[in-house]
């Protein structure tokens, strides 16, 4: 498995993927014009290519043979409204981490998210932050053997179902 910025010519790959990857975790708690709409928005053409072109953020996929394992998309500089005071100074948000169904178990999201901290750290960053669905039981406890701790409840809106969500914040 090899870990590479991605490319405006990933971008397709990553639509795919990005779609696939919510759409088989989440799907089945919207209604397909919420599901569609939120599709349509945030993992469309427009916003992978925003995010690869961006000096603020790192996509970084995950790849094996050329096949799309996972990815992860970061923000530094940015973080969430929500966190209550005291909040970091210069934080990363983690915004994705997602590996196809057939990736998971494989080590794909922890090269991911070894080098999301790394990126993290190069930076400067002093916390990353993250919303996990509250839920997502697995995700929770992955991110709790990195060190993450629920510091609020959050809403995550997808079209115009609101889910209930945890931030999560990693000092750093």
């Amino acid at each position: 498995m090899i870990l590479r910025p991605a490319s405006i010519s990933d971008v397709d790959a990553l639509v795919a993927m990005s779609r696939r990857s919510f759409t088989d975790a989440f799907g089945h708690l919207y209604a397909p014009s919420d599901l569609a709409a939120f599709l349509d928005d945030w993992r469309s053409p427009r916003r992978m290519a925003e995010i690869v072109e961006r000096s603020d953020a790192a996509l970084t996929l995950a790849e094996d043979g050329g096949e799309l394992l996972g990815y992860c998309a970061m923000f530094f500089g940015a973080g969430f409204d929500e966190r209550p005071e005291p909040r970091p100074a210069r934080p990363a948000l983690l915004s994705q981490l997602y590996c196809t169904s057939a990736a998971t178990g494989r080590g794909v999201g922890t090269a991911l998210m070894d080098d999301a901290l790394a990126q993290a750290h190069a930076r400067g960053c002093d916390a990353v932050q993250l919303s996990v669905y509250a839920e997502n039981f697995g995700a929770q406890r992955f991110y709790a053997r990195y060190g993450f701790a629920k510091v609020a409840d959050i809403d995550f809106w997808v079209g115009t179902h609101r889910d209930d969500e945890f931030l999560y914040e990693l000092a750093l």
